[in-house]
């Protein structure tokens, strides 16, 4: 009989009933991750929903609300559709709330593990798309916003960070790699959600339903049963734990960037170094989502009718033609998505080889080159280079945000790097709302004035180019964290009873571990788990991707 099973579940989730044993494969902690990151993975793709909900009403056109309708009154109103405009705000609460939820309880999630920190996650995120399927259902755009948007965001910062200080910790010896691995599943999960939300509703469509609604539903349902396997699946190792055979680096062989010590997060969040990593982060977020959110209608614009072997602007085009490049659009949104998870992998692995400055150095300056290099590809019409270099540019964009936990566990240590880490996607908040509205509104002015639509995006390039340029200042400035903030050993002792550490027992045979085979058939298991849907999403992504070169 399973003891577990019959304690509450308080103490069932509880940090101290997730301590690995001895012979545990640490192999088996990655898919747990990843399990809970494909799902809330799926706020990149949540704009599948925009176009159907636009027409809820109607059903096959959109039915608009009087001109004189007040905001608040549009907001409740059951007679006539949302805009699209209004639907979109969703994107920006995402953001807003992960960061914040983050930043408020990454303490606590430090204190009381992954695996009750994913529980509430699944909880969060999956009840807000039932609140949310209640707000479809009756029509109440407000609805939508509390679940998804504000509970749904929480749920979303709560899943991002939790298995972040496990991992590291884990994989001591291969910080970027491990952080890699659960944070390009958030970069997967559109690709996963979007296609199996358009089959949702194409499914449940009736005369009188767009089948959003049922897809809530179903969804909510699916990614509560992942989430649950993934936050039940976490298990940090015991204190003194290391990888058999691995030696911790000489700090004097750093530069002194890979602290042995630890810095506690109300120290660490007031320090120069946190702040000038968060203007890191901010400043390449901020170049990467504005891009990402404006995809599809950057490509239809600058290449119009080539898109589809027409010599016409996209002015000129007529609505079934428009139809065709919004496809082969389709496939460029899909194949950066592609590029999103691969650079989260690509460049966190290349950072535990270069090191974590000298990888955001090149994000940096590699970025400014492609940036500026998006209006002569557009003039050229070439348009193989100019997916190329979006390609690029976004894998830098996946790739900074899994390089940036390791970053920070190198300068404040692995005691509290979760908390910190929830602090500094904060970051990630202030770029949601600045990288769309800088790229968006720069849009409208051109247009405004009238600049040709093809050429609207050159200005955005260089503004873009100049942002990484502050990045790479800031990058330039980080520097080893001072002596003076690193916890005493006493101090250490006491942050750890905080955590619930005392009651850890520590590995008796070290070489257990090293010796087990790598590929047991658990291990097997939990990566097919994972790894089979998102094969399915690849193959979906590149089958759309093709349209752009046939």
């Amino acid at each position: 009989m399973d003891v577990t099973a019959t304690l509450p579940a308080p103490a069932f989730l509880s940090r101290e009933r997730i301590v690995a044993p001895s012979n545990f494969n640490r192999w088996l902690v990655p898919p747990a991750a990843l399990a809970i990151h494909l799902c809330i993975g799926m706020a990149y793709g949540f704009s599948v929903f925009w176009l159907p909900l636009s027409r809820a009403v109607g059903i096959t056109e959109p039915i608009a609300c009087p001109r004189d309708m007040g905001f608040l009154a549009e907001i409740v109103a059951t007679g006539c559709d949302w805009k699209i405009s209004q639907l979109g705000w969703m994107y920006t609460l995402f953001f807003v709330f992960l960061g914040s939820s983050a930043a408020i309880w990454g303490g606590w999630l430090e204190r009381a593990g992954p695996r009750k920190a994913g529980v509430v996650s699944a909880l969060c995120w999956c009840g807000g798309l039932l609140i949310s399927a209640l707000g479809v259902a009756t029509h109440q755009l407000w609805l939508m916003w509390l679940g998804s948007g504000v509970i749904g965001g929480i749920g979303l910062g709560l899943g991002y960070i939790s298995p972040v200080s496990t991992l590291i910790k884990w994989f001591p010896d291969r910080r970027g790699m491990a952080t890699g691995m659960a944070i390009m599943g958030f970069g997967g999960g559109a690709m996963i959600g979007a296609p199996l939300a358009d089959m949702l509703m194409r499914s449940f469509a009736t005369p009188h339903s767009v089948g959003v609604w049922e897809t809530f539903v179903v969804m909510a349902a699916i990614y509560f049963v992942f989430m649950m396997g993934g936050a039940l699946g976490y298990r940090v190792p015991a204190e003194g734990w290391k990888p058999a055979g691995w030696t911790p680096p000489d700090p004097a062989t750093q530069n002194g960037f890979i602290t042995t010590r630890h810095v506690h997060l109300d120290v660490a969040w007031k320090t120069r170094q946190f702040w000038l990593v968060w203007g890191v982060l901010c400043l390449n977020v901020t170049a990467g989502i504005g891009i990402l959110g404006m995809a599809s209608p950057l490509l239809q614009e600058v290449f119009g009718g080539r898109l589809i072997g027409i010599e016409a602007g996209f002015s000129e085009l007529t609505p079934a033609q428009k139809g065709q490049i919004a496809a082969v659009a389709a496939g460029f949104t899909g194949l950066l998505s592609l590029f999103n998870i691969g650079g989260r992998f690509f460049w966190a692995s290349l950072s535990d080889r270069i090191g974590r400055k000298a990888t955001y150095f090149a994000f940096f300056l590699l970025g400014m080159a492609l940036y500026a290099s998006v209006p002569l590809a557009a003039r050229a019409g070439a348009l193989a280079l100019f997916v190329g270099i979006f390609c690029v540019i976004l894998s830098m964009y996946g790739g900074g945000f899994a390089t940036v936990p390791a970053y920070l566990a190198d300068m404040f240590g692995t005691r509290m790097v979760g908390a910190i880490h929830g602090r500094l996607l904060t970051a990630w908040s202030t770029a949601g709302v600045l990288g769309p509205v800088l790229v968006n509104y720069i849009r409208e002015y051109q247009l405004d004035h009238g600049v040709a639509r093809q050429d609207v995006y050159s200005i955005t390039m260089y503004i873009l180019a100049g942002l990484l340029a502050l990045g790479a200042l800031c990058n330039w400035l980080v520097t080893p964290v001072a002596e003076k903030h690193h916890m005493t050993e006493p101090e250490a002792a006491a942050e750890k009873r905080i955590a619930d550490d005392t009651h850890q027992h520590f590995v008796a045979d070290v070489a257990a571990l090293g010796g087990q085979v790598v590929h047991s058939w658990k291990v097997t298991l939990a990566w097919a788990v994972v790894w089979i849907p998102l094969a399915w999403g690849i193959w979906i992504t590149l089958q759309k991707a093709l349209l752009l070169f046939r």
